[in-house]
């Protein structure tokens, strides 16, 4: 089962997270989680420059250790990257000094190879406890999200996908879509539909 939306109530509990932008500008976040990987990564960088939008790539460390000037093609075509820890650990299984750790060794990765250090954070899975947030914040936004497209889900449609990533696309939202191997068959179907209904809607994509 996917939960395409995050309750309010969810978003009030957790207010030093980013939930989403400004619910007055019609303009939209959009972001991928798990890259860089080959042949899927390469797909979105394409999607996304056919229409002039932009995106967050949450990355993970390792995958950007395997594919350095994947990882580059992204700052290069005017994208953002964020933090999502070396080895995509969930903080719910992980205990806090092995998490930060973690997350530091992506970020010395990032820095390494992308030459700049990065000011957003995304947890893997969305699962992060108080003191490794806490710990986070200090030199960077966590951000969650309004929107999951559920394309990583084994056996849902496509036509899911588009149907609930559409409906609930307000302004503000921010919307998450994966480029990682679990997505490589069902990312095509999807994605260009999604960006084509942004730009029939008069959204913008914005960069945090």
């Amino acid at each position: 089962m996917v939960f395409h939306g995050v309750p309010r109530l969810i978003q009030r509990i957790f207010p030093n997270r980013v939930w989403e932008g400004n619910p007055d500008s019609q303009s939209v976040f959009l972001t991928f989680d798990d890259g860089p990987v080959p042949r899927i990564t390469d797909f979105v960088l394409n999607e996304l420059d056919k229409r002039g939008q932009k995106a967050t790539f949450f990355v993970v460390g390792d995958n950007v250790n395997k594919n350095p000037s994947l990882a580059r093609e992204v700052i290069q075509a005017g994208h953002q990257v964020g933090n999502h820890t070396h080895n995509h650990l969930n903080g719910w299984k992980t205990d806090t000094g092995s998490y930060l750790s973690n997350f530091e060794k992506a970020e010395k990765t990032l820095e390494d190879i992308l030459s700049q250090k990065t000011r957003f954070f995304r947890p893997p899975y969305g699962l992060i406890t108080s003191s490794q947030a806490s710990a986070i914040r200090t030199t960077h936004q966590v951000i969650m999200w309004s929107v999951l497209s559920g394309d990583y889900r084994r056996g849902i449609s496509p036509e899911r996908v588009i149907e609930q990533s559409c409906k609930r696309t307000q302004n503000g939202s921010v919307v998450v879509f994966h480029d990682q191997e679990k997505t490589a068959e069902l990312l095509p179907k999807v994605l260009p539909h999604y960006l084509d209904f942004l730009l029939s809607e008069g959204f913008k994509t914005q960069l945090f």
